[in-house]
């Protein structure tokens, strides 16, 4: 997991942005602010695209959702949106926008810290697993993190979805639980009522039957899922 990851903190609030910033700086990352997208766009277009994003949900002029869809358009770089404690709406359509994680406010900045480290360190390749897979006409490499058709298009899945799809492909043909998947792609910690995971799972099964794997992730009743063979799969 990268220590000195580079953090962009997209909030409105100056006071959050400091202690977020600091925060962040005393773990040993490099953190920016920005107040808005108007000063995000101006740090990517100097910089590029960092290795994380915090993205405030609710701010003025162009709000969260817009920059997340945004970003999303043109970068995997992965997000963690600030979400208001019990708004369930905002947050599942956040993670709809491909947003890989979220924090309720008012945080701890320890969960926050912690959050990040979950979403880096599943975005970091795992040495001793085989790096290449297919699954039907589609190629997977574990190690790049990339996925493509058997035209060599690529398939945009964001790094929670690409989490859950690796954790199925390594495991073809057996049942794996909610529970399993929270653990694996989460933290042995996660809250297992997070629906996080079922916004996922509903978003990767939906690309997967666009990439021509209709039913390749099947569900069992009172157990959890199971990659089977799909719809169109060729074996």
């Amino acid at each position: 997991m990268k220590t000195n990851a580079r953090i962009v903190i997209v909030e409105d609030d100056p006071e959050i942005r400091r202690l977020v910033a600091v925060r962040l700086q005393a773990e040993g990352y490099r953190a920016e602010t920005a107040d808005g997208g108007a000063a995000l766009d101006r740090i990517v277009a100097t910089k590029g695209y960092p290795d994380l994003i915090i993205l405030d949900l609710m701010l003025p002029g162009e709000d969260g959702f817009s920059i997340c869809r945004r970003v999303r358009g043109q970068s995997r770089v992965p997000i963690i949106i600030l979400t208001a404690r019990g708004e369930d709406v905002d947050r599942i359509v956040g993670l709809e926008l491909g947003a890989d994680d979220y924090v309720p406010k008012p945080f701890n900045t320890r969960e926050l810290i912690a959050r990040i480290r979950a979403v880096l360190r599943r975005m970091e390749p795992e040495e001793k697993r085989q790096e290449q897979y297919e699954l039907g006409p589609l190629r997977i490499d574990a190690m790049s993190r990339e996925i493509s058709d058997a035209e060599g298009t690529p398939v945009d899945l964001t790094s929670g979805e690409f989490d859950l799809l690796i954790c199925f492909v390594q495991r073809p043909g057996r049942v794996l639980s909610r529970e399993q998947l929270i653990e694996w792609t989460r933290g042995r910690d996660s809250d297992p009522f997070d629906r996080t995971i079922d916004v996922q799972m509903s978003r990767l099964r939906r690309k997967l039957a666009e990439a021509g794997l209709k039913g390749a992730i099947k569900t069992i009743r009172n157990a959890g899922y199971i990659l089977a063979r799909a719809e169109g799969e060729q074996v």
